[in-house]
Formats: C-alpha cells, sequence, structure tokens
C-alpha cells in the first residue's frame, strides 16, 4: 500500500491554488470519488470495483490513466525547500522593462546549472528578454511572485522558426538496444528481452518499433502515413522498476503499462537512454511575445516556452499577458503570443497546472496559433488551465508517441484558424492533430468552440488516423465534439456539445466500429466526476 501524502498534497492544488491574496476565496477541492446522488450514472465500462484489467464482453476497456504528471503524481511538483535561490535583479537584471535583461537571467541560469540546480527567483517587475533563454541542467526552476507581478516580455523576432524563448533542452542519447524476444501487449507492464545483463532499476528506456508496411496496412493508411515510414520511432517512455534474470528470456518490469501492442514483426526493441534534464519548473511567472503584425507573420511556430527530453518537471502558475510590442490597434492589437505558447516534446510525466494562455496572432497554417502543444510525449498532466484565442488551443501534434496523457478541467474558447493575414478564418478547435495519439484522457473539461479526434486524411502530410484508445470523460460546453478514433474511442459524459461519432465525409474513413459513447447530456450525474482523480485514488491506496 502507497502512502496517500503525495496525492493529498496534489489533489486540493489542481482546483484551488490561484495568485490571489491570503485569505482570497477558492473554490473547494473536487470530491474525486464522491457519489453524484441518487441519480448518478456510472459507465458500464468503470464500475465500482474497477481494477485496470476490466474489460468487457466484446473487448471494450478503459486504460489507466494515473501515471500522468511529475512523479506520477505521487508528489506535488516543485523544488526542495533547501535549494539555493538566485536573483536576477542582483545579478543584473532590469525590473522596469527599459534595458534587456537577458544576460542577467541566463548568468543566473548557468549559475544555478553550475551548482547542481537552484532557484532563479524574479521579484516584481517587467523583464525584458531580448534573445533565448536556454535551460540545459537538470535541477533548475525559474520562479516569479505570481504571474500578473512578475512579467518576462521576450522581444526577439527575426530568426526565431520553429524555436523558443525560454528552453529546456536535453539529450536522449541511446547507449543500448535490446530487440524484444515476443511481443508484447497493450497493459503489459513486463516485456521480455534475451539479455539485460547491461540493464538496472532507474534505467531511462524507450520502447518502440518501426513504421512498417505492415503497421500501416493494420490500420489503413497505406498512401497516407509517410513521414516516418521505415524509422523506429519510440512509443513509450519508460523506467526501468525491476530486471529478472533467473530465467531465460529476461524480464523487464516498467514503471507504467504499455498502451499499444509492440510487435516482433515491426522490429520492437528496447532502447536505454541517458542525458534527460530533470526536476525543472517555470513558476508563477508572466509571459509574452507578441510583435507587430507582419513579423509575426513573418515567423513559424514561435513558441515562448519549451520542455523538451524532458522528465519529472513542471509549469504550474503561469499566464501570458499583453505584449507591450503588440500593435495598439488593429490585426494583433492586444496580442500575448506571436504564434506559439507552450511546447512539450519527447518529455515524460511532466505536469501543468494553472496556466492560462492567449490571443497568438500567427494562427495560420503549418503549425501555428498552438497555445499547448505536445509532442511524442508521455505521462503529461496538462491540469485547470485554460486556452483563449488560438488556432488550436490545446493540440497533440507530429509523429507518434503520444500516450498517457492527460487534460484535466481544461478550458478552451475562442478557437479561430486564419486562412491569411487579412484575420478571416473559421472556428479552429482543440485537437489530436496527428499520426495515432494512444491513449490519452480528456476528462472534466470545457469546450465553447470544440474537441476533435478524427482521420485527417493527408492534411499535415499525411496525419491519418489522429487517435485511438481516447477517453473523452464529463465533457461539456458549447462547442463540437467529433470523436471518430480508430478502432475504437470511448466518449463517456456529455453536457451542451454537439456530438459527431460517425460521418461519411473523409474524417470518417476507416473508423468503424461507431466509438463507445454513453451518458450524452448526462455528464451532470457522471460518477466519478473525474476518471483520471478517481483512478489515481485507487492506484495510491
Amino acid at each position: 500500500m502507497r502512502p496517500l501524502l503525495g496525492l493529498l498534497a496534489l489533489l486540493p492544488c489542481l482546483a484551488a491554488c490561484s495568485d490571489e491574496p491570503p485569505g482570497a476565496a477558492a473554490p473547494p477541492a473536487p470530491d474525486a470519488g464522491s457519489d453524484a446522488g441518487p441519480s448518478s450514472f456510472r459507465s458500464a465500462l468503470y464500475p465500482e470495483d474497477w481494477a485496470p484489467s476490466f474489460t468487457d464482453a466484446e473487448g471494450h476497456f478503459l486504460h489507466d490513466f494515473s501515471y500522468a504528471g511529475y512523479h506520477h503524481a505521487e508528489a506535488p511538483p516543485g523544488a526542495p525547500a533547501a535549494a539555493p535561490t538566485f536573483d536576477v535583479v542582483t545579478r543584473g537584471a532590469d525590473p522596469t522593462g527599459q534595458t534587456d535583461a537577458t544576460l542577467a537571467v541566463q548568468a543566473a541560469i548557468d549559475e544555478a546549472a553550475a551548482q547542481g540546480g537552484g532557484i532563479v527567483t524574479f521579484p516584481e517587475g517587467l523583464y525584458r528578454i531580448d534573445d533565448k533563454l536556454v535551460v540545459a541542467a537538470s535541477g533548475v526552476v525559474l520562479r516569479g511572485a505570481g504571474p500578473t507581478k512578475s512579467r518576462l516580455h521576450f522581444t526577439r523576432s527575426a530568426g526565431m522558426s520553429y524555436d523558443a524563448h525560454l528552453a529546456f533542452v536535453g539529450k536522449a542519447e541511446p547507449n543500448l538496444e535490446l530487440p524484444l524476444a515476443a511481443d508484447a501487449s497493450s497493459r503489459a507492464d513486463v516485456v521480455e528481452v534475451e539479455n539485460a545483463e547491461d540493464l538496472a532499476p532507474g534505467d531511462d528506456v524507450l520502447l518502440g518499433f518501426s513504421i512498417t508496411p505492415a503497421f500501416i496496412e493494420e490500420h489503413g493508411m497505406t498512401g497516407t502515413w509517410t513521414a516516418f515510414n521505415d524509422t523506429w520511432q519510440p512509443f513509450f517512455r519508460r523506467t526501468v522498476v525491476a530486471v529478472d534474470k533467473a530465467q531465460t528470456p529476461h524480464r523487464i518490469t516498467l514503471d507504467v503499462p504499455l498502451r499499444y501492442p509492440a510487435k516482433l514483426r515491426d522490429g520492437a526493441s528496447l532502447r536505454r537512454v541517458t542525458g534527460l534534464v530533470r526536476e525543472c519548473g517555470v513558476e508563477s511567472l508572466g509571459v509574452s511575445n507578441a510583435v507587430s503584425w507582419a513579423e509575426a507573420w513573418a515567423e513559424s511556430q514561435v513558441h515562448a516556452i519549451d520542455l523538451r527530453r524532458v522528465v519529472d518537471c513542471w509549469i504550474k502558475d503561469v499566464a501570458s499577458f499583453p505584449s507591450p510590442a503588440a500593435p495598439a490597434e488593429g490585426p494583433g492589437s492586444g496580442a500575448h503570443l506571436a504564434s506559439g505558447g507552450i511546447l512539450l516534446e519527447e518529455a515524460t510525466r511532466v505536469t501543468v497546472e494553472r496556466v492560462s494562455l492567449g490571443l497568438a496572432q500567427n494562427r495560420g497554417g503549418g503549425g501555428n496559433g498552438y497555445l499547448l502543444e505536445i509532442r511524442r510525449s508521455n505521462e503529461i498532466l496538462v491540469a485547470d488551465s485554460e486556452g483563449d484565442g488560438g488556432r488550436h488551443n490545446f493540440i497533440q501534434n507530429w509523429g507518434f508517441g503520444t500516450t498517457g496523457c492527460v487534460f484535466l478541467r481544461i478550458q478552451s474558447r475562442n478557437g479561430k484558424s486564419l486562412t491569411d493575414m487579412n484575420a478571416s478564418g473559421f472556428t479552429g478547435l482543440s485537437e489530436f492533430h496527428h499520426s495515432l495519439a494512444t491513449a490519452n484522457l480528456i476528462d472534466a473539461s470545457t469546450f465553447d468552440d470544440g474537441f476533435s479526434i478524427v482521420n485527417r486524411g493527408d492534411e499535415s502530410t499525411g496525419a491519418g488516423h489522429t487517435g485511438t484508445e481516447n477517453v473523452l470523460w464529463n465533457s461539456r460546453g458549447k462547442g463540437a465534439l467529433r470523436s471518430l478514433q480508430f478502432g475504437t474511442g470511448y466518449v463517456i459524459g456529455t453536457e451542451g456539445l454537439f456530438v459527431t461519432t460517425e460521418s461519411p465525409l473523409p474524417m470518417g474513413e476507416g473508423t468503424m466500429p461507431v466509438d463507445w459513447v454513453e451518458a450524452l447530456d448526462e455528464g451532470d450525474t457522471l460518477d466519478p466526476p473525474s476518471l483520471y482523480e478517481d483512478q489515481l485514488l485507487r492506484r495510491l491506496r
């Protein structure tokens, strides 16, 4: 039995912590396991005695999503209380925003990194950052006094395409590859290899396979999936828990069950990697990088914050704000972001909570206007956060291997895809965008624009089927919900949304059978109201 200390510390903060002054009213924490009352609805796939192995007679089941978040949500994210601090102002940063603070802030980051980690603090003020900031070491945390009090204004525009103003960048250097000795099944936490003598508990590993013609044909994507053909792709980012060498093949126990089959047919193997950045965070800061309207459209995929190849990190209490460099009137006026907000790429066990991002300028094609974007990442928890005025406010994008991620109580509104600089366009939905996002959870969230998981066909360089075995649990809002997933997806409990689960249009091609649907417009009675929180309580009991 695991202690509940970490969970009890985390759950109230997911809903109630804020940048309000002491004594301000805060909403009560959700009662994750409460009975919704005598008229409550319980899914046939989630009985009161549910266990992760539960499967109905037709093979339907819900994955255990409770592993998402910093240290599998077994401890609240944050730096050690005794961590040293490095004040950027005492190191020369100007808190008035009149002069460039880049060198002073980078010096504080480098000093913290050199000492094995620490907290880079930003006293109240506006900090003008004219160049990029990079964190390439573990244990470095950037902390302000609150998102409305300590604000980072990133000004650089030229040459920022496919880059970020604040980047945490690790490595994933492979130094051992072990082919699997047998197919690994979905929901298994043990895999077999012939010889695991050089593997040890605590090792970071990638488990993946090649996108072979057989795999592509199995999913009906021949001629559509092309970008990753015949390349080995890491689907699962795991930590080794145990190695059993008493029998042959050797058996390796992983920290999180697999969420899709890994087959010898496709060259499934396990690769040990080193160099990941860990225990880093961004806290209590405001960010903006909007520029002039023309400058924003001259660059592509410019993100404010990027966490790449990291594990057990966090972003909390962060909000975008109107950029001082945005136009005073006309297109782009009052904008917060030039294009992208936060990007999580090849990341594992990251918590993003109480984050508010909005008002992007470039919301055109080519990957722009994505406020919170996840690429090829596992066990990400995005909780109690909002996106307003992006192209796709919350999105999975580009590449195989986004699995086990949870969006908990997110709010998406005013999504708009712009067709050109004239600001004309159409509603943009939060969505899974590319290459089979597998077994993720959208939980207790509100979409006043919409959310979509469909077959996108040749769009976005052959996106094809964008999802399978994903669960939309207790979704609500004024927008559209489209769940046309490969194999089986799950829509359980809605309120107010226009729901589509089948279509004769290309977005429905190859998505039969129709996704599992329960409790349409009965979300208010769904028990439990949050699947993630209930599963977490069960696992940690």
